[in-house]
């Protein structure tokens, strides 16, 4: 009998933990303007370090919230007046196996450091809008995107 009590009491907590992450999952999105987003925590190790997220717009700044943490804060706080988009690159190595085929990586410069951010393509393009929709005279930017010229035709 002590056994099943035990079991019961984590099985218990379990649930309570769970329903905790997603009960602050849907508060996060509760008020719109949230995209599904990667932000690389580390370089310690070539392709690894992600760790997956919701990024959360409010007003000039995106806000990282780790999925799986019980923080009401944000994680990093992205400032569009002082974020610059240096390139965009499709995941490579390791990085292929914890992100979706369809995503992106960029590369963003802030004053004080560098920081990589992987979303969905279709998402890039909405948070390339809203860094460029700053009000005029702010120094947040996107590079420009790089030509890529056809392959030449085998015979």
């Amino acid at each position: 009998m002590r056994i099943l009590e035990v079991v019961g009491i984590c099985v218990g907590a379990l649930l309570v933990i769970l329903f905790a992450l997603f009960f602050r999952r849907r508060l996060l999105m509760q008020g719109g303007g949230t995209i599904r987003v990667q932000v690389r925590v580390t370089t310690m190790v070539p392709g690894r370090g992600w760790s997956a997220g919701l990024g959360q717009f409010v007003g000039d700044e995106l806000r990282f919230h780790r999925m799986f943490s019980f923080a009401v804060r944000p994680k990093r706080v992205l400032d569009r007046r002082t974020l610059n988009v240096q390139r965009r690159r499709l995941p490579e190595g390791p990085e292929r196996l914890t992100m979706p085929g369809h995503w992106v990586i960029l590369l963003c410069r802030l004053p004080d450091a560098e920081i990589e951010i992987a979303m969905a393509e279709s998402t890039v393009t909405g948070f390339l809008s809203w860094l460029e929709a700053g009000p005029p005279g702010q120094p947040g930017s996107v590079a420009p995107r790089p030509a890529i010229s056809p392959r030449p035709a085998e015979n």
